[in-house]
């Protein structure tokens, strides 16, 4: 598990509408999965800590790869989709400004990891 689901509660997913899906799979008692974590916004003093780059999303773009690029870890890309308040790659459109927050090991202080 990696560190951005240690705080996650988890559920088992036993809703009715699935029965088909689920008995297609040979799933019997449900599946589990992860809440929505709900993420705080950063304080004026927290941003103030930090060290923002900036880029232009571009077609092709992916949050992944821009985190590959920025911390070398394509797993942290939900921190970018975070700071930005674009939970997907499909809530970017080309043009748009994208925020990077860094370092990296201060932004995840501030939740906890």
């Amino acid at each position: 598990m990696t560190n951005r689901y240690k705080n996650r509660s988890t559920y088992i997913n036993t809703k009715k509408i699935y029965d088909t899906h689920f008995k297609s799979r040979g799933i019997k008692n449900g599946i589990s999965h992860y809440g929505t974590p709900t993420m705080r916004k950063l304080t004026i003093e927290e941003i103030g800590n930090l060290e923002i780059s900036t880029t232009t999303w571009k077609t092709g773009d992916k949050l992944y790869k821009l985190a590959h690029e920025y911390y070398n870890n394509s797993e942290m890309w939900w921190v970018i989709a975070w700071f930005n308040r674009k939970p997907t790659d499909a809530h970017f459109k080309a043009g748009d400004v994208v925020y990077i927050p860094g370092p990296l090991e201060i932004v995840l202080s501030y939740y906890g990891y």
